[in-house]
Formats: C-alpha cells, structure tokens, sequence
C-alpha cells in the first residue's frame, strides 16, 4: 500500500459486528476512525468501544458529527433529540492518515426522511468493505447490499465474513459477486486488544494488496 487508504465499512444489517471489524482494520492501518453518527450509548460509544480494542500510538479518533440520545434508527433519534440530521453538516475530518469511517447501521438506514445512509456514502465518495455476518437470510442481504452500492457505483474493496467458517454460503457470495474475500473474523468470547491485534495481523496483508 503505497499511499493512505481511507475507507468505509458498512453491514449488511444491524449487530453485524462493524466496530469489532474497524477496529481490527484501525490496527491493521494504524488508521485514524470517525462514526459520523452515534445513536445511542453515548457514555460507552462505538468511538470508545475502538480506542479501548486497539494498541497503536498512531490512531486518532475524531468527534462524530451528531450524538444522539437514543439506541434508535437516526432518523428517529434524531427526531426525539429535536434535531435533523444534514449530510451538509456531515463532512470527511482533515487528516493525511489512513481512515475508517463506520457506518450507523445498514445502508439503507435513513438518516432523515428523504437521505439515507447509502447517500453519505456517496457523498462521502470512499469505497466500501462490506461486513457479512452468517446467518439465515445472509446471502439474500449481502447480494442486496452489493447491488445496491454497484447500481450508485460506489466501489466495493471486498467482504469480509463474521463468525464461523461456512463454506457454502461463503462461496456463493463470492462467485455470485466477484468480490474479494478479506478474511474471517471469528466470533470471540472475551474481545480483547490482543486477540483485536491478532486479527489485524493477518487482515493487514489483504489490505496492504488494496
């Protein structure tokens, strides 16, 4: 990797696993992370959940643009906060490092009542690695995913898959896409810097192939 790599992981749904996900991918980079939008938690944010997972000197953390009150759909939490969420208000921080942009729920989560997050997306105008978490009804929600980020032609780095290995429905998504398989991130009791490092060892040497 010759260059920074700025980015954003985005899911294929809710609980999927993105934060534990950027964070081994802020290792893997020593990159800086930003959640544009926090609903919810904000005495334990994902921010936080990041700064506590990783090890490096390098990494910054920059503020997120809204912090909303409740564990809600932003749009709605928005509402209850009295505020409205503008993408205008939403922009890239200033950094010469790599980045992690992680997203607030799927891509079709609505940020207000006309923009989803799928147009931060794009407005933010960075590709994509794709969070896939098995389970009935994965395969249906990835390929939704992909078509709906290759229909804006936002680019798309790569999958990488939660939890135990399944071949099967691994393959499909795969063959089915074209993607790039980055890796497998086995679902952990006790998650942990190490096993965050650990992780990030391994997912470094896809990401330094980008």
């Amino acid at each position: 990797m010759n260059k920074p790599l700025q980015l954003i992981i985005a899911g294929i749904g809710t609980e999927i696993g993105k934060t534990v996900v950027s964070s081994i991918v802020v290792e893997a980079l020593q990159a800086d992370y930003w959640k544009p939008v926090q609903s919810g938690a904000l005495e334990d944010s994902d921010t936080e959940t990041v700064r506590r997972l990783i090890s490096n000197p390098v990494s910054r953390f920059h503020p997120e643009a809204y912090r909303l009150r409740e564990p809600l759909s932003p749009h709605a939490a928005a509402a209850i906060d009295g505020v409205e969420i503008s993408l205008d208000a939403i922009q890239l921080p200033q950094t010469t490092n790599s980045l992690v942009v992680e997203l607030a729920g799927g891509l079709m989560v609505p940020l207000n009542n006309q923009e989803l997050n799928i147009d931060l997306v794009q407005r933010l105008n960075l590709p994509v690695l794709l969070v896939s978490k098995i389970y009935l009804g994965s395969i249906n929600h990835t390929l939704l995913s992909v078509e709906a980020l290759q229909q804006r032609g936002i680019p798309v780095l790569g999958i990488v898959f939660n939890g135990p290995a399944t071949p099967a429905t691994e393959e499909f998504i795969l063959n089915y896409t074209g993607l790039r398989n980055l890796g497998r991130i086995e679902w952990e009791t006790d998650l942990t810097p190490d096993v965050v490092s650990r992780n990030a060892a391994v997912l470094a040497k896809q990401l330094n192939d980008l």
